[in-house]
């Protein structure tokens, strides 16, 4: 992939990135019930939820602004790839304690996302 439509791609891929931030924010239950279950309607799990939505929204719409502006991705993209991965292990250590599948589900999602993303940060320039 050229570095210019890795710019683009990563553009892209972190619009949804922020839409799904957007989503947690908005509706932290609706989004996060296959993960966490019945926890997901508690109170007090709305609060870690969206903050992770905040993450979501404000490091991705960060990162779309730089592909877009031309500086260095790399850094960014790492970060990402960070909070993916701190998902997924936390979900894994704790995996008995949530619904069946969710365990599977999130290594799914979110180690695809981290993949994603160590892909753009191969395919930029800087």
């Amino acid at each position: 992939m050229k570095p210019a439509h890795a710019r683009t791609a990563a553009a892209a891929v972190m619009g949804l990135r922020v839409a799904y931030g957007a989503g947690l924010l908005v509706a932290p239950a609706r989004l996060s019930r296959r993960w966490l279950g019945a926890a997901a309607d508690a109170g007090p799990t709305k609060v870690p939820l969206r903050g992770l939505g905040t993450r979501e929204v404000v490091l991705h719409s960060a990162i779309a602004v730089v592909a877009r502006q031309g500086g260095a991705l790399r850094p960014w993209l790492l970060g990402s790839i960070a909070g993916d991965l701190t998902d997924v292990a936390a979900t894994v250590a704790h995996r008995a304690e949530l619904p069946e599948g969710a365990a599977p589900a999130t290594v799914l999602v979110g180690g695809g996302s981290a993949l994603l993303s160590a892909l753009l940060a191969v395919a930029v320039d800087d």
